[in-house]
């Protein structure tokens, strides 16, 4: 039984994280929030990957906090935009600032560490 409710909550798990993800990428706000001076943060995902879901929750969440921070987000499987960034893998986190790429990690989800490199960036 006890396996039986283990399984059922990593299904509803992974659709509850897949379900929040869409793509924020355009590449004219892209363009236009460079241009307003702002900090552009970018990252990438992938459907049914948690570590994706938990790095744009800590994303979501600091673009409220900070001022100045333009957030987008996309589909690694849209070749268009992947091969836009140079990005091959999910939760690859990029930061520009002064229209040029300031940052850039794999897999980085802790808060702690995202919000150090947005306070340096701003």
């Amino acid at each position: 039984m006890n396996k039986v409710f283990v399984f059922c909550f990593l299904i509803f798990s992974f659709q509850v994280n897949a379900m929040e993800k869409e793509t924020t990428f355009k590449k004219d706000l892209f363009d236009k929030a460079q241009l307003e001076g702002k900090v552009v943060v970018v990252s990438s995902w992938i459907k049914y990957c948690s570590s994706c879901a938990n790095q744009m929750k800590v994303l979501n969440k600091a673009k409220n906090e900070f001022e100045n921070i333009e957030y987008f987000t996309f589909d690694v499987t849209n070749r268009e935009i992947a091969n836009f960034f140079n990005v091959q893998y999910q939760t690859t986190l990029i930061i520009f600032k002064d229209n040029k790429e300031v940052y850039r990690s794999l897999g980085e989800v802790t808060k702690e560490r995202i919000y150090e490199v947005l306070e340096s960036s701003i």
